[in-house]
């Protein structure tokens, strides 16, 4: 499978790995050009690089991580009918603030698919630091296997993405659709900590809209 990638960021670049080193053919872009992207050519070996507009049209499913103020600047034309991954975090002290998330009355995936109105939006990627996307991949069946929440609106490509989650070293927990990925958003239970299915699924139930935890400091890796 191709896959696009639009930002080159710490987790754009470690979902680039995993799925290279699963067979995948990926490209990933930035804001600034594929001429400033030498340092990703040589650090990630058999990695594409192009423009946003390249990443998008390359990808049969494009990864989109990028802060959550540019999600405006995603070339919507060139993703009509495909099944767009989203990573993105609101963080208002980044991103300044948006009254309807501020609100609770909107998710960040929502808002990207009102954006997308002819793509497929999957939440997923955005609850995990960078680093422990290649330190805890692990071996399907491995029992000490993380698994990592996905909420999107269409079935079809919520499959499409539970199965590229599993090559890629995790399981999946159904967190629902787009409406209810708040649940595993920035200051909820899920948010960043490791988990396996069940554990999971229980974060998932503990999530309450409108209370915010404090933030996550990320721990060691499994041993």
């Amino acid at each position: 499978m191709k896959i696009g990638v639009i930002g080159a960021g710490f987790i754009g670049r470690a979902v680039a790995q995993l799925a290279l080193a699963a067979g995948h053919e990926v490209m990933l872009s930035n804001s600034r050009g594929p001429h400033t992207m030498s340092s990703v050519v040589s650090g990630i070996l058999g990695v594409q690089v192009g423009s946003a507009d390249d990443a998008a049209r390359f990808g049969d499913v494009v990864l989109v991580a990028i802060p959550f103020q540019h999600y405006r600047s995603v070339p919507a034309q060139w993703l009509e009918g495909k099944t767009v991954m989203d990573a993105n975090n609101y963080y208002p002290d980044r991103d300044g603030h948006i009254p309807e998330l501020d609100r609770f009355e909107t998710t960040t995936s929502r808002l990207l698919a009102d954006h997308l109105t002819h793509s497929h939006v999957v939440k997923v990627f955005n609850a995990i630091f960078a680093p422990d996307l290649t330190q805890d991949a692990r071996p399907h069946g491995a029992p000490d296997r993380r698994a990592l929440p996905v909420a999107a609106d269409d079935a079809t490509a919520k499959a499409v993405v539970t199965q590229l989650l599993d090559e890629l070293g995790f399981d999946a927990v159904d967190a629902g659709g787009l409406d209810e990925s708040w649940r595993f958003e920035r200051a909820k239970p899920a948010y960043c900590v490791r988990l396996d299915q069940a554990g999971l699924k229980a974060a998932l139930a503990a999530a309450e809209r409108a209370v915010e935890l404090p933030p996550v400091e990320r721990h060691p890796p499994l041993s």
